[in-house]
């Protein structure tokens, strides 16, 4: 693996530290991390993707770690990360990559996908519906409301960032430990986390992809259908989000296809890492 930053998206230029891996004219493939995660939370797929030939390039999202954090909550709308995909595609000389996500990184991949099919050779989401039917999904169904509670909580000003931070990271570590299966993250783990959460101005860029979700929203698409070949892998332990959203985002994909994971939670591909690089690299 190697590490380096990319200058990415003209109309909100922002450099990213992306780490790569693999044979430099191999198919590209884009690994996009979630909330509170960043790069490291793909280290279990990128030498196995890696070692099949592709080109891998695992960013820190904008806000996280060692990606700049511009200021504001204007920059982190969806439509400006689904940007810096594309020029992270366009940094590496290609005109397609699959595009992975997990988390937050599903969400902007789905967009991407919706967004750019001409630019998605495949998507790859993992434990995150379709992002129209996230949005339809929780406005109607009171226990994804009841289990989303901290979005309305992050929309506060400040306060999220102290409570965050406090003891040592205490509140992100106890919702990994929590939400996942007993060992999943180790305390070598948790140190890299807690020393990415710690960068200057990291917590207020990462909850401010949540303010952004509800302020900024995307710019509405002529269509929301999937038309790129699309794999959604769901661990159904997850805690955060309900597996019912799955079928109908698959629903929304002309060629989709929808895998479940019974053992896993929401943090499915540290769980199951090689049933999960076995799927990304199924076609």
């Amino acid at each position: 693996m190697t590490h380096t930053f990319v200058e990415t998206n003209n109309a909100s230029p922002v450099r990213l530290h992306v780490v790569q891996a693999g044979p430099d004219d191999g198919p590209l493939i884009i690994l996009l991390h979630g909330f509170p995660e960043f790069w490291y939370g793909w280290k279990q797929q990128i030498d196995a993707l890696a070692e099949a030939g592709y080109c891998v390039w695992a960013p820190d999202q904008r806000g996280y770690n060692l990606s700049a954090k511009p200021k504001g909550i204007d920059a982190y709308g969806l439509d400006t990360l689904v940007a810096d995909v594309i020029g992270l595609i366009d940094a590496s000389g290609r005109q397609k990559a699959v595009v992975v996500g997990h988390d937050w990184g599903a969400a902007v991949a789905w967009w991407t996908a919706v967004s750019h099919p001409e630019r998605v050779e495949r998507l790859v989401a993992l434990n995150v519906p379709h992002p129209v039917v996230m949005k339809n999904y929780a406005s109607r169904h009171i226990g994804q409301m009841m289990r989303s509670w901290y979005i309305g909580f992050f929309q506060l000003p400040w306060l999220p960032e102290a409570v965050s931070s406090a003891g040592n990271w205490s509140m992100f570590v106890r919702t990994l430990l929590g939400s996942s299966r007993p060992g999943t993250f180790r305390r070598a783990d948790l140190q890299q986390y807690k020393a990415a959460w710690s960068q200057p101005g990291a917590v207020t860029a990462m909850i401010n992809w949540y303010r952004a979700s509800l302020r900024k929203p995307p710019a509405r698409r002529p269509s929301v259908r999937v038309t790129v070949p699309t794999l959604l892998i769901w661990g159904t332990r997850d805690k955060f989000l309900k597996q019912q959203m799955a079928q109908p985002s698959i629903d929304l994909c002309d060629n989709g296809r929808l895998v479940f994971l019974e053992n896993a939670s929401h943090w499915v591909q540290h769980e199951e890492a090689e049933r999960v690089n076995e799927l990304i690299l199924s076609r």
